[in-house]
Protein backbone atom coordinates (compact mmCIF):
# COMPACT_ATOMS: atom_id res chain seq x y z
CA UNK A 1 0.00 0.00 0.00
CA UNK A 2 1.21 3.40 -0.98
CA UNK A 3 0.00 6.88 -0.99
CA UNK A 4 0.99 9.21 -3.54
CA UNK A 5 0.77 12.58 -3.10
CA UNK A 6 2.45 14.68 -6.52
CA UNK A 7 1.09 17.81 -4.81
CA UNK A 8 3.70 17.78 -1.97
CA UNK A 9 6.59 16.79 -4.20
CA UNK A 10 5.46 19.70 -6.42
CA UNK A 11 5.62 22.11 -3.58
CA UNK A 12 8.55 20.91 -1.77
CA UNK A 13 10.52 20.65 -5.69
CA UNK A 14 11.66 24.21 -5.27
CA UNK A 15 10.59 24.71 -9.23
CA UNK A 16 12.50 21.59 -10.35
CA UNK A 17 8.71 19.66 -10.73
CA UNK A 18 6.43 21.45 -13.40
CA UNK A 19 2.83 21.94 -12.51
CA UNK A 20 1.88 20.26 -15.48
CA UNK A 21 4.18 17.44 -14.83
CA UNK A 22 1.97 16.68 -11.36
CA UNK A 23 -1.38 17.25 -12.86
CA UNK A 24 -1.12 15.22 -15.91
CA UNK A 25 -1.14 17.44 -18.54
CA UNK A 26 0.23 17.01 -21.63
CA UNK A 27 4.22 17.26 -21.90
CA UNK A 28 6.61 17.99 -24.81
CA UNK A 29 8.69 15.05 -25.17
CA UNK A 30 11.74 17.31 -24.45
CA UNK A 31 9.95 18.28 -20.71
CA UNK A 32 9.21 14.31 -20.10
CA UNK A 33 11.16 13.04 -16.94
CA UNK A 34 13.83 10.31 -17.81
CA UNK A 35 15.41 7.83 -15.01
CA UNK A 36 19.48 8.05 -16.01
CA UNK A 37 19.29 4.71 -14.46
CA UNK A 38 16.71 2.89 -16.71
CA UNK A 39 16.23 5.57 -19.48
CA UNK A 40 12.52 4.85 -18.58
CA UNK A 41 10.57 8.25 -19.96
CA UNK A 42 7.54 9.78 -17.30
CA UNK A 43 5.07 12.00 -18.22
CA UNK A 44 3.30 12.35 -14.74
CA UNK A 45 4.50 12.27 -11.12
CA UNK A 46 2.09 9.46 -10.17
CA UNK A 47 3.86 6.95 -12.26
CA UNK A 48 7.25 8.14 -11.25
CA UNK A 49 6.44 7.58 -7.65
CA UNK A 50 4.44 4.81 -8.43
CA UNK A 51 7.59 2.95 -10.06
CA UNK A 52 10.25 4.38 -7.50
CA UNK A 53 7.82 1.89 -5.05
CA UNK A 54 8.60 -0.38 -7.07
CA UNK A 55 12.32 -0.18 -7.93
CA UNK A 56 12.78 -0.39 -3.81
CA UNK A 57 10.81 -3.23 -3.70
CA UNK A 58 12.57 -5.29 -6.10
CA UNK A 59 16.05 -4.38 -4.43
CA UNK A 60 14.65 -6.04 -1.74
CA UNK A 61 14.12 -9.11 -3.38
CA UNK A 62 10.34 -8.25 -3.40
CA UNK A 63 9.24 -8.40 -7.17
CA UNK A 64 5.73 -10.33 -7.39
CA UNK A 65 3.42 -7.79 -4.94
CA UNK A 66 1.27 -5.62 -6.76
CA UNK A 67 0.81 -1.80 -5.53
CA UNK A 68 -2.21 -0.57 -4.52
CA UNK A 69 -2.18 3.76 -3.86
CA UNK A 70 -4.43 4.05 -0.95
CA UNK A 71 -4.30 7.90 -1.23
CA UNK A 72 -3.95 10.23 -3.62
CA UNK A 73 -5.35 13.63 -4.44
CA UNK A 74 -4.95 17.63 -4.43
CA UNK A 75 -6.24 20.62 -1.84
CA UNK A 76 -8.83 23.05 -3.53
CA UNK A 77 -7.48 25.57 -0.99
CA UNK A 78 -4.89 26.91 0.77
CA UNK A 79 -2.19 28.09 -0.54
CA UNK A 80 -1.27 29.52 -4.22
CA UNK A 81 -1.25 25.93 -6.26
CA UNK A 82 -4.07 24.79 -3.77
CA UNK A 83 -7.28 25.51 -5.84
CA UNK A 84 -10.32 24.25 -7.22
CA UNK A 85 -9.06 24.43 -10.34
CA UNK A 86 -5.99 22.41 -9.86
CA UNK A 87 -7.75 19.95 -7.29
CA UNK A 88 -10.12 19.21 -10.33
CA UNK A 89 -7.69 18.82 -12.91
CA UNK A 90 -5.42 16.03 -10.77
CA UNK A 91 -8.58 13.99 -9.68
CA UNK A 92 -10.32 14.12 -12.85
CA UNK A 93 -6.92 13.17 -14.67
CA UNK A 94 -6.14 10.51 -12.08
CA UNK A 95 -9.22 9.12 -12.37
CA UNK A 96 -8.30 8.86 -16.55
CA UNK A 97 -5.41 7.79 -16.17
CA UNK A 98 -6.28 5.02 -13.76
CA UNK A 99 -9.27 3.75 -16.01
CA UNK A 100 -6.86 3.03 -19.09
CA UNK A 101 -4.97 0.04 -17.46
CA UNK A 102 -1.93 1.55 -18.74
CA UNK A 103 0.30 0.72 -16.03
CA UNK A 104 3.54 2.73 -15.45
CA UNK A 105 6.78 2.36 -17.42
CA UNK A 106 8.05 -0.18 -15.27
CA UNK A 107 4.71 -2.24 -15.45
CA UNK A 108 2.95 -1.45 -18.68
CA UNK A 109 -0.59 -2.83 -18.91
CA UNK A 110 -0.78 -3.36 -15.04
CA UNK A 111 -3.81 -1.04 -13.55
CA UNK A 112 -2.98 0.41 -10.58
CA UNK A 113 -5.80 0.52 -8.26
CA UNK A 114 -5.90 3.61 -6.73
CA UNK A 115 -8.30 5.50 -3.73
CA UNK A 116 -8.56 8.87 -4.00
CA UNK A 117 -8.00 11.29 -0.44
CA UNK A 118 -10.50 12.06 0.20
CA UNK A 119 -14.56 12.20 -0.03
CA UNK A 120 -15.63 15.19 2.51
CA UNK A 121 -13.29 18.05 3.92
CA UNK A 122 -12.08 18.15 7.21
CA UNK A 123 -13.73 21.20 8.54
CA UNK A 124 -12.67 20.37 11.69
CA UNK A 125 -9.45 19.16 11.02
CA UNK A 126 -6.39 21.15 13.14
CA UNK A 127 -3.96 22.31 10.80
CA UNK A 128 -3.40 24.22 6.96
CA UNK A 129 -6.01 25.57 5.02
CA UNK A 130 -4.77 22.98 2.78
CA UNK A 131 -4.72 20.20 5.27
CA UNK A 132 -8.80 20.30 5.90
CA UNK A 133 -9.68 21.04 2.27
CA UNK A 134 -8.63 17.64 0.16
CA UNK A 135 -12.44 17.09 -0.42
CA UNK A 136 -14.80 15.64 -3.18
CA UNK A 137 -17.91 17.07 -0.85
CA UNK A 138 -18.48 19.62 1.90
CA UNK A 139 -19.39 18.24 5.00
CA UNK A 140 -22.89 19.28 4.13
CA UNK A 141 -22.82 17.08 1.17
CA UNK A 142 -22.77 19.76 -1.72
CA UNK A 143 -19.57 18.65 -4.14
CA UNK A 144 -16.79 21.17 -4.36
CA UNK A 145 -16.38 20.94 -7.78
CA UNK A 146 -17.52 18.61 -10.55
CA UNK A 147 -14.92 16.34 -11.79
CA UNK A 148 -14.75 16.56 -15.77
CA UNK A 149 -14.81 12.39 -16.12
CA UNK A 150 -16.18 12.37 -20.11
CA UNK A 151 -14.74 9.78 -21.56
CA UNK A 152 -14.23 7.74 -18.61
CA UNK A 153 -16.89 5.52 -19.73
CA UNK A 154 -20.22 4.91 -18.18
CA UNK A 155 -19.41 4.27 -14.43
CA UNK A 156 -18.30 7.70 -13.99
CA UNK A 157 -18.80 10.11 -16.88
CA UNK A 158 -21.27 12.21 -14.98
CA UNK A 159 -19.82 15.45 -16.68
CA UNK A 160 -22.63 16.86 -18.79
CA UNK A 161 -21.68 20.36 -18.16
CA UNK A 162 -18.80 19.98 -19.99
CA UNK A 163 -19.25 18.93 -23.26
CA UNK A 164 -17.11 20.40 -25.88
CA UNK A 165 -15.56 20.36 -29.17
CA UNK A 166 -12.01 21.29 -30.88
CA UNK A 167 -12.67 22.76 -34.13
CA UNK A 168 -10.34 24.55 -36.69
CA UNK A 169 -10.63 28.46 -36.52
CA UNK A 170 -12.68 29.69 -39.53
CA UNK A 171 -10.35 32.43 -39.91
CA UNK A 172 -6.85 30.49 -39.48
CA UNK A 173 -4.54 29.94 -42.21
CA UNK A 174 -4.88 27.20 -44.32
CA UNK A 175 -1.62 26.23 -44.55
CA UNK A 176 -0.96 26.18 -41.00
CA UNK A 177 -4.45 23.78 -40.60
CA UNK A 178 -3.53 21.85 -42.92
CA UNK A 179 0.00 21.05 -41.04
CA UNK A 180 -1.97 20.71 -38.02
CA UNK A 181 -4.55 18.19 -39.38
CA UNK A 182 -1.22 16.15 -40.95
CA UNK A 183 0.59 16.30 -37.57
CA UNK A 184 -3.42 15.07 -35.56
CA UNK A 185 -2.98 11.87 -37.68
CA UNK A 186 0.71 11.30 -38.09
CA UNK A 187 2.67 12.46 -34.70
CA UNK A 188 -0.79 12.66 -32.62
CA UNK A 189 -1.86 9.73 -33.56
CA UNK A 190 -5.52 10.04 -34.13
CA UNK A 191 -7.40 7.36 -36.43
CA UNK A 192 -8.10 9.96 -39.46
CA UNK A 193 -9.82 6.46 -41.07
CA UNK A 194 -13.50 8.28 -40.69
CA UNK A 195 -11.90 11.05 -43.17
CA UNK A 196 -10.65 8.56 -45.88
CA UNK A 197 -12.73 8.46 -49.10
CA UNK A 198 -16.38 6.63 -48.72
CA UNK A 199 -15.87 6.46 -45.16
CA UNK A 200 -18.69 8.75 -43.19
CA UNK A 201 -16.70 12.26 -42.97
CA UNK A 202 -15.36 12.46 -45.74
CA UNK A 203 -17.57 15.44 -46.95
CA UNK A 204 -17.00 17.73 -47.37
CA UNK A 205 -13.53 17.14 -48.80
CA UNK A 206 -12.57 20.54 -47.53
CA UNK A 207 -8.94 21.04 -44.61
CA UNK A 208 -11.21 22.68 -42.29
CA UNK A 209 -13.72 20.42 -42.00
CA UNK A 210 -11.57 17.48 -41.64
CA UNK A 211 -9.10 19.31 -39.65
CA UNK A 212 -11.66 19.95 -37.26
CA UNK A 213 -12.87 16.42 -36.86
CA UNK A 214 -9.08 14.98 -36.28
CA UNK A 215 -8.29 18.25 -33.92
CA UNK A 216 -11.55 17.11 -31.75
CA UNK A 217 -10.83 13.38 -32.32
CA UNK A 218 -7.53 14.53 -30.22
CA UNK A 219 -8.86 16.57 -27.76
CA UNK A 220 -10.94 14.25 -26.40
CA UNK A 221 -8.36 11.56 -26.44
CA UNK A 222 -6.19 13.72 -24.75
CA UNK A 223 -8.91 14.07 -22.13
CA UNK A 224 -10.05 17.62 -23.11
CA UNK A 225 -7.24 19.13 -20.29
CA UNK A 226 -5.90 22.36 -21.09
CA UNK A 227 -3.38 23.31 -24.61
CA UNK A 228 -4.92 20.24 -26.02
CA UNK A 229 -7.06 22.38 -28.64
CA UNK A 230 -4.94 24.40 -29.74
CA UNK A 231 -2.57 23.29 -32.64
CA UNK A 232 -0.50 26.54 -32.96
CA UNK A 233 -3.50 28.79 -32.60
CA UNK A 234 -5.52 27.04 -35.59
CA UNK A 235 -8.35 25.35 -32.87
CA UNK A 236 -10.80 26.61 -30.42
CA UNK A 237 -12.98 24.96 -28.35
CA UNK A 238 -16.57 25.18 -28.72
CA UNK A 239 -19.87 24.00 -27.33
CA UNK A 240 -21.68 23.14 -31.09
CA UNK A 241 -21.77 20.05 -32.05
CA UNK A 242 -19.68 20.10 -35.47
CA UNK A 243 -21.00 16.59 -36.49
CA UNK A 244 -22.71 16.23 -39.71
CA UNK A 245 -24.93 13.63 -41.41
CA UNK A 246 -23.20 10.13 -40.48
CA UNK A 247 -20.24 11.89 -39.31
CA UNK A 248 -20.05 11.82 -35.85
CA UNK A 249 -17.55 13.78 -34.04
CA UNK A 250 -15.88 12.01 -30.82
CA UNK A 251 -16.82 14.74 -28.54
CA UNK A 252 -20.75 13.83 -29.09
CA UNK A 253 -19.60 9.82 -28.88
CA UNK A 254 -18.26 10.32 -25.53
CA UNK A 255 -21.14 11.88 -24.41
CA UNK A 256 -23.85 9.46 -25.54
CA UNK A 257 -21.58 7.31 -23.38
CA UNK A 258 -21.83 8.93 -20.34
Amino acid sequence: MLNVYPYYDFMQSNGAIPLDYALFRPLPPNKEAVDSNTLLHYTNVFDAVVDAAYFAMSYLNFTSIPITVTESGWPSKGDSDATLDNANTYNSNLIKHVLKNTGTPKHPGIAVSTYIYELYNEDLRPGSISETNWGLFYPSGAPVYILHLTGSGTVLANDTTNQTYCVARENADKKMVQAALDWACGPGKVDCSPLLQGNPCYEPDIVFSHASYAFDAYYHKMGMVDGTCNFNGVATVTTSDPSHGSCIFPGRYEFMLG
